[in-house]
């Protein structure tokens, strides 16, 4: 049977329509009272912030402008009628001093709320980050700063900043590389419904590879989800990653293979021998162990074996490595590898991973709200700033979910505070 409204969603008032969204919002732990001033009400300045993520204002400054010329909006958010709204400066103080614990409880609240309203299955999740730049000089190319990208120095602008690096690609399979200074915001997010499920942030300098498993280990203990696929980019190309993936989740990873990691095809193995780039049988030095897995080592045959001995004064392949690090190195694995055991190539396998744009174009929706924008410097109110942004887009869904709008519990900046069916 189709719903029927007893209203059409286009004519509520601006005021109906966000406290039916902030109706949805778990409230923060209170506080143990103090003395002086009575302060703010915190889910109050929360709300305010939400306000802010939804109606696209960049600055704390035009929050607060917003707030003071629309008393009945205000109101709407938790502050007292015809008393002065919170400056700037509170809010700020707000995501410098709030305890992350307690914004990840609301955004784990709206989490398990959409799953167990079955929008977020969890079969499919893909993990991916972003570059969050910090609000200092080195980062505007129109400023002179001398040592602009050297890593040893702090900008004085926000000490916790550290120096980071993300790929453009202005051209088909032409990289450009990009330095900042900032944050990464790290996302483990369902590729069906295309939300957020786990975030952190963390300076830029941290790797990404190695927040992967933390990740998946987290949301497996906070959900339970049955997770049949994890998808990513060649970056999470890593032993470590995979096997977790494959005997841990039981989940098949959608990575494809790091050329990194892959022998030069410029070697050759036939009948247990290995032949180098200038078509010579190279010399078996011996077994060698590199974090749990046995290699056979062969090195160059004109530096290391008798062979060939006299009969050349070069490479005949001209290797670089010939005259400064006595020839190339090659090891053959003898250990088996989780990768033979993922199905590169199949018809499942590309399919899958022709998903892994779920996160850019969630990325893309936390742009919208200004997420890679802090007003904010520290890594404190950053990641508390990052969160917000997340709260932001699952209360819009979920909002969505459960007024009948099932269709639209992505569209963050249209839906509320439009309402448009």
């Amino acid at each position: 049977m189709k719903d029927v409204f007893l209203f059409k969603a286009e004519d509520l008032s601006p005021r109906v329509r966000y406290e039916k969204l902030f109706e949805n919002l778990l409230p923060l732990p209170d506080l143990p009272q103090a003395t002086g001033r009575p302060p703010y009400c915190r889910d109050a300045i929360l709300r305010a912030l939400i306000y802010k993520n939804l109606r696209g204002l960049p600055t704390l400054t035009e929050l607060v402008f917003e707030l003071e010329n629309n008393p009945t909006m205000a109101e709407v958010l938790g502050f007292a009628p015809g008393k002065p709204t919170p400056s700037k400066e509170r809010f700020s103080q707000f995501l410098r001093t709030i305890s992350h614990h307690d914004l990840q409880t609301v955004r784990l609240s709206l989490v398990r709320s959409l799953i167990q309203e079955g929008v977020v299955m969890g079969k499919y999740v893909a993990l991916d980050s972003c570059p969050i730049k910090a609000n200092v000089k080195e980062n505007n190319l129109k400023t002179s700063a001398p040592n602009r990208f050297d890593k040893t120095r702090r900008p004085l602008g926000d000490s916790d900043a550290r120096l980071g690096v993300f790929l453009q690609y202005p051209l088909t399979f032409q990289a450009k590389v990009s330095w900042f200074w900032g944050y990464r915001n790290h996302i483990l997010n369902d590729v069906l419904s295309e939300l957020p499920l786990h975030e952190k942030t963390l300076p830029a300098d941290h790797d990404e590879k190695k927040q992967a498993i933390p990740l998946l280990r987290e949301a497996r203990e906070l959900f339970s989800l049955p997770t049949e696929c994890v998808i990513g980019d060649a970056n999470f190309d890593t032993e470590e990653i995979l096997s977790y993936i494959f005997v841990e989740m039981k989940a098949m990873p959608v990575i494809p293979r790091n050329l990194r990691y892959t022998p030069p095809s410029s070697f050759s193995v036939k009948r247990g021998i290995v032949s180098c780039p200038g078509r010579l049988e190279m010399h078996r030095k011996g077994k060698m162990t590199s974090g749990g897995r046995t290699y056979l080592q062969y090195v160059c045959p004109l530096h290391w074996g008798k062979k060939y001995q006299g009969q050349y004064l070069l490479c005949p392949a001209g290797h670089p490595k010939f005259l400064n690090q006595k020839g190339c190195n090659y090891l053959l694995r003898l250990s088996p590898s989780i990768r033979d055991m993922i199905p590169y190539g199949t018809k499942r396998f590309k399919l899958a991973y022709n998903r892994r744009t779920s996160a850019e174009r969630i990325f893309s929706r936390l742009l919208a709200i200004s997420m890679q924008r802090p007003t904010v410097i520290g890594l404190a109110a950053t990641r508390n700033h990052c969160t917000v942004a997340h709260i932001t887009v699952l209360l819009v869904a979920l909002t969505a979910h459960r007024l009948g709008f099932c269709d639209k519990i992505r569209y963050v900046k249209s839906f509320l505070p439009n309402l448009v069916k």
